[in-house]
């Protein structure tokens, strides 16, 4: 399907950090001074091993146009994706190794300042950004002290995570991250990535990159187990947890597993009232690209009947990785009831602040 109706919301596009210097300037003056004695900002904290000009990373005529980091141009995404696709607003994850350093102050210095950056480069730039609070996950009391910062500025209408982490991402520890996303009606955002810590797979260290990108599914799946069973939506009713390049196809066998497992060990989980496919289909979104779903019409729309679920889906460009060409975004045979929910529909009810952005400019 070519470029989607005007007025539709990107819920997944790609800004990137072009260097670590270029940070520098939003750190406070102890930091500043720290990164240049040690030579930090000579260092790249870039989150993939992939070479960034490669096809999985960058569709070639998204190249930045002058030979930049793809991503790291503000003119190439307001040409190539909010003019192109006539976009009402776009949410921009920065993914930066800022989220993983090993040191906790470090980690949130860097947080703080891509924040910031984000704001002044990107964000004031172009009324038709918004963006993800780049967050310390593996240090979560921090984590929610940056949260609190950031989020007068409503701009920021998501929580940026990670697919693999150190723990799976219902247990305890990271609750305050919730709790704070909860109050300030912030999604959690959850994208493909690793601090690797842990393999990317669950049998051990793969040798390719290839394992590692078609394995983040499983990571997908695991935290999305977690999160339910570890009762998170129960905890936090309203919270909100959105899937981003995880694929879909993946989802209807979890769901059925999860469900008929449960129904034979749900007094571990006394707490768990729903069956795990309601609480899924009630709390988790996920973007559309990569979507890996069938060519054949008929096997597709069996994939969407078993989703279960009109408001599921949410429609991201995944800029600027490769997962489509041209102007198709849009899978073709997908119910043209379901384009506009996934365009205009489902992002307004996922993200709160949009919603009202939309109203105030309708008044």
């Amino acid at each position: 399907m070519p470029a989607p109706l005007p007025g539709a919301i990107d819920c997944d596009l790609h800004i990137a950090v072009p260097q670590t210097r270029t940070l520098v300037p939003f750190l406070d003056e102890y930091w500043a001074d720290h990164v240049r004695i040690r030579g930090v900002e000579s260092q790249s904290y870039q989150m993939s091993s992939l070479p960034p000009r490669a096809p999985l990373s960058v569709r070639p005529d998204w190249q930045a146009s002058d030979g930049a980091l793809p991503g790291s141009h503000f003119g190439d995404l307001k040409s190539k994706v909010l003019d192109q696709f006539k976009l009402k607003f776009a949410v921009c994850n920065c993914i930066h190794g800022t989220q993983i350093m090993l040191s906790e102050d470090m980690s949130l210095a860097f947080c703080k300042a891509t924040n910031d950056w984000l704001a002044k480069e990107w964000l004031d730039r172009d009324p038709r950004l918004r963006a993800s609070i780049v967050v310390p996950a593996e240090s979560p009391e921090l984590a929610a002290e940056e949260i609190e910062r950031v989020a007068i500025d409503r701009r920021f209408v998501q929580i940026l995570m990670l697919a693999m982490g150190e723990r799976p991402l219902g247990r305890r520890s990271y609750w305050p991250i919730y709790r704070a996303a909860e109050f300030h009606k912030l999604p959690i955002g959850i994208h493909a990535g690793s601090n690797y810590r842990h393999p990317p797979s669950s049998i051990g260290w793969p040798s390719y990159y290839l394992e590692d990108y078609v394995a983040q599914a499983q990571a997908f799946a695991a935290q999305l187990l977690s999160l339910v069973t570890e009762g998170v939506f129960v905890k936090f009713p309203e919270l909100k947890i959105v899937m981003m390049e995880s694929g879909v196809t993946w989802l209807p066998g979890t769901i059925w597993r999860a469900d008929k497992t449960w129904r034979a060990v749900r007094f571990e989980v006394p707490w768990l009232h729903q069956a795990p496919g309601e609480v899924i289909r009630d709390h988790v979104r996920f973007t559309i690209q990569p979507f890996d779903a069938p060519s054949r019409r008929e096997q597709l729309e069996r994939l969407l009947e078993q989703l279960g679920s009109e408001d599921i889906l949410l429609f991201s460009t995944d800029y600027p990785h490769w997962h489509f060409d041209g102007d198709d975004a849009v899978p073709d045979g997908l119910p043209d009831a379901l384009v506009r929910k996934m365009l205009f529909d489902n992002p307004l009810m996922t993200y709160p602040r949009l919603s009202h952005t939309a109203r105030d400019s309708l008044e």
